[in-house]
């Protein structure tokens, strides 16, 4: 419902209810006989100045005399006649003002004329345009076509004229009425108040305006009237109380159409308060009743709660009727005629019950005078529930659709048991906005379920599921979304496992919150992981992810509008190697990691801040730490240190205080932090990620480098095979001897640093500025979840895997390694390159 719609009817209702007009009593031959104060407030002239005169002199225009005249002798008027006229004042000017002049009857002698004046200005201006209230406004009939009843009493209060408006108001007939008291036509305690004001009014002189009561109808009447009367003093040519005149409007439907636009003003405030469709279903029914029912129900499809499209028609579908699911139930007799039963619980609906012909129409089902007797289908009901609704004497009933998007999503009912009012026309309109409004809260949560559903499906693929670090450290983390209701927002972090026992930790920014913000954020997690594994030193990786963000956004622009900004993104990206205890980092506009040593002492290493992914500014730098065993990094989100009026070093003192926690566990250490500085209520995502580092013991690695000479190939394997004797691993001694026969060999042939490797390296190349001498080659053996070998040189060739031909004598080398191995692969380092392999242990699957 439209605020413009129900402030215009309010007002123009208002208005002419709290009217004061200008009261004039005239007799059959237009002679002033009674003037109120309110006509001398009008027109200045006192009752001493205009009782005895003619009421046509007050009236300017000779036209308007004419008319006024006319207006008295037809018959054909009825006995009314309003139109507007220009009245002389007392000081000379004349005054725009409706007039509206009614006949009264007596029980004897010509008919008398009353006249109300009301000054145009004063007159409330009717909307002209339509509106969504149409239908309500269509009760309110403009002012010059409002009925008014007249009643004229005496001194003592005995009625001696009245109009015939009055008795078709209030049901007194003017046999009944005429030369009594109203205590003695309608006896009763409400006659009794109403004589009491008229009393006030003979007395003081002044006006009582808009006096509310009940029409006098008989028992068996539909529905109560309302009226609003205006008592007025009527004064002789001496100033003396002649008696009171009472003007009465019928305001029975305008006080209906404003409790109607009551309810649909309440309705945009209490449905819809939620993205629940089962407490929107519940905030319908509690509004319906009692203000529109006395009992309602709402029902659901039972896709609806689910998020799922809705089916365009829901009548029965191959004989079977469909599920509905219970959203909504109130009654004025809490549990009766039916027990409130859970939010979503099933409800039969019988397949001859009006709801099936609702749903399968779309239409509403309007029964004013319900037939609840024994052998409609009520019965099909389960049988204690039909004898309840009809002890509850169910007799009125609306089964309302829920439509949306031009689908069914359910069905409203509501019925009138203690109210002997059967639902009338508009009752059902009211019912039918009522349900609209519904109707558009539950689409928006339906599709907010649908929405959620997917983004936390979303964040389910993103984010890791098992984070573990593996032999390197332990992890811990914390993820809360600002974008509560998704559930997930553009913070995103990640662990990987390297090769060689080593783990990468990864935290990450995107602007914004919600699903877009978690789509791009996939983007680059995606592209993190992959740049992870091509094993690369951190600034590289941050380099190719920055190219990536930058391709991204090209993608999205489109080249027929300027350019937009690029994704806005910031990432700090770590790799921590448990053999040398050393820790690589590089960020990217992030804030800086914190690391936590063993006592609980917090520093911020300085480590280049670099520009935001995503503008190609300048390169990045990776710094390398050395940290104690147990120490813990920490890396986070600017939403875990940002606060209102506050810079973010003073964030990072707070962050420094409540990581200083070392008798906590990490992951208490990780709760405890959270708690401790996120915002209430979060402006930005948080993220935070904490990793206890750990380191091998010496006799879990061996290394051994060797001269650049074949000859040192067969002590390599020797040396290899020893060390897994002592580590209880012979059975893998055979495959390993293999392994680093087969790299070393291609090392010590291809480790020149300038040709380029094709299969097993096996290509000619350029000789070395060095001697054979000068060069080196490593040999590692790392025993932790598998058995890894690495063998190092200080060439930059890549090693590729081919399949050779039966006549070549190489290239079968890597080929066999790959046959060997669990995975194998290259990391490329500033002074050449590592090749590793790893093998699974004899006892792990």
């Amino acid at each position: 419902m439209g605020s413009s719609a129900e402030t215009a009817v309010s007002e123009g209702r208002t208005a002419i209810e709290k009217v004061c007009p200008a009261i004039a009593l005239l007799d059959a031959q237009g002679t002033v006989i009674g003037w109120s104060q309110s006509a001398q407030r009008l027109m200045g002239y006192s009752a001493a100045e205009v009782v005895g005169r003619s009421g046509g002199v007050l009236l300017v225009d000779a036209g308007d005399r004419e008319k006024a005249s006319q207006a008295a002798q037809e018959s054909t008027l009825h006995g009314r006649w309003s139109d507007l006229a220009q009245v002389r004042h007392r000081d000379g000017r004349s005054l725009d003002v409706r007039l509206c002049v009614s006949s009264l009857s007596g029980q004897d002698g010509p008919e008398w004329w009353v006249v109300c004046a009301t000054e145009k200005a004063s007159l409330p201006v009717w909307p002209a345009e339509s509106t969504v209230a149409e239908p309500l406004l269509a009760t309110l009939p403009p002012p010059s076509r409002l009925p008014i009843g007249v009643v004229v009493r005496d001194r003592h209060l005995r009625c001696i004229r009245v109009n015939d408006t009055q008795g078709s108001q209030d049901g007194i007939p003017p046999s009944r009425r005429l030369g009594r008291r109203l205590t003695e036509a309608a006896p009763g305690t409400e006659t009794g108040t109403l004589e009491a004001v008229m009393h006030q009014v003979l007395e003081s002189g002044d006006p009582a305006i808009n006096v509310d009561y009940q029409a006098f109808q008989p028992a068996n009447a539909r529905g109560n009237r309302i009226l609003t009367a205006s008592y007025f003093r009527l004064d002789d040519a001496q100033g003396h109380a002649l008696g009171v005149c009472v003007v009465s409007v019928d305001v029975t439907d305008s006080r209906r159409a404003r409790e109607r636009l009551a309810i649909l003003g309440e309705a945009s405030r209490r449905i819809g308060t939620t993205l629940d469709v089962m407490r929107t279903g519940q905030e319908l029914a509690d509004l319906a009743v009692p203000f529109l029912a006395d009992y309602a129900t709402v029902d659901l499809a039972d896709s609806v709660p689910r998020g799922e499209e809705p089916l365009t028609h829901l009548g029965t579908q191959g004989g079977c009727v469909p599920v509905f699911r219970r959203a909504g139930l109130a009654s004025i007799h809490p549990g009766t005629p039916e027990p409130r039963c859970a939010p979503g619980e099933p409800v039969f609906v019988p397949p001859t019950s009006p709801v099936i012909g609702v749903l399968r129409s779309g239409k509403s089902h309007f029964e004013p005078t319900l037939d609840a007797s024994p052998g409609t289908w009520l019965d099909h009901h389960d049988a204690a529930r039909a004898e309840k609704l009809r002890e509850h004497a169910m007799h009125s009933l609306m089964v309302i659709p829920i439509h949306a998007r031009g689908a069914v999503l359910g069905v409203a009912v509501f019925v009138r048991t203690k109210d002997p009012r059967p639902f009338e026309e508009d009752d059902l309109l009211l019912a039918e906005e009522l349900v609209s409004w519904t109707a558009l809260a539950l689409d928006n949560a339906r599709q907010y379920v649908r929405e959620r559903s997917a983004a936390l499906a979303l964040q389910r693929l993103l984010l890791p599921h098992r984070a573990t670090g593996g032999s390197a450290a332990e992890v811990a983390w914390r993820y809360l979304p600002a974008d509560s209701h998704h559930g997930i927002g553009g913070d995103w972090f990640d662990v990987i496992p390297l090769f060689g026992t080593r783990v990468a930790l990864v935290v990450g920014d995107v602007v914004g919150h919600g699903i877009n913000a978690a789509a791009k954020m996939g983007q680059l997690r995606t592209a993190m992981r992959t740049l992870a594994d091509m094993d690369m030193p951190p600034d590289e990786v941050l380099s190719r992810l920055d190219e990536q963000v930058i391709r991204l956004t090209e993608a999205e622009a489109d080249p027929r509008l300027p350019p937009t900004s690029t994704i806005a993104a910031t990432c700090l990206y770590a790799v921590y190697d448990p053999v040398t205890r050393t820790c690589t980092m590089a960020r990217a506009g992030h804030p800086p990691p914190a690391i936590i040593d063993p006592y609980g002492h917090v520093t911020f290493p300085d480590l280049p801040t670099g520009a935001p992914l995503g503008l190609g500014l300048v390169p990045f730098e990776s710094v390398t730490v050395e940290l104690a065993e147990g120490s813990v990094l920490a890396l986070y989100t600017d939403g875990l240190i940002e606060a209102r009026d506050q810079d973010l070093s003073a964030g990072m003192d707070r962050l420094r205080a409540a990581l200083a926690r070392p008798d906590l566990t990490l992951d208490d250490l990780c709760s405890s932090t959270v708690d401790t500085l996120r915002a209430e209520p979060p402006s930005d995502d948080v993220t935070l990620l904490l990793a206890r580092t750990r380191s091998l013991s010496t006799d879990q690695v061996a290394f051994w480098r060797f001269p650049s000479d074949p000859a040192v190939v067969s002590r390599a394997r020797t040396l290899a095979a020893g060390q897994l004797t002592q580590w209880g691993l012979e059975s893998l001694a055979e495959s390993t001897e293999l392994i680093v026969s087969e790299l070393l060999t291609n090392a010590i042939i291809h480790g020149n640093g300038n040709g380029t490797c094709n299969g097993d390296c096996d290509s000619d190349s350029d000789s070395d500025s060095d001697s054979d001498s000068d060069r080196t080659i490593g040999l590692r053996l790392i025993r932790h979840e598998v058995l890894t070998c690495e063998v190092s040189d200080t060439s930059h060739s890549h090693p590729l895997v081919r399949d050779p031909r039966a006549g070549d004598e190489h290239g079968r080398g890597l080929l066999l390694v790959t046959q060997l191995s669990q995975r194998w692969g290259t990391r490329h380092m500033p002074d050449g390159k590592l090749i590793w392999a790893d093998q699974q242990l004899p006892g792990r699957a």
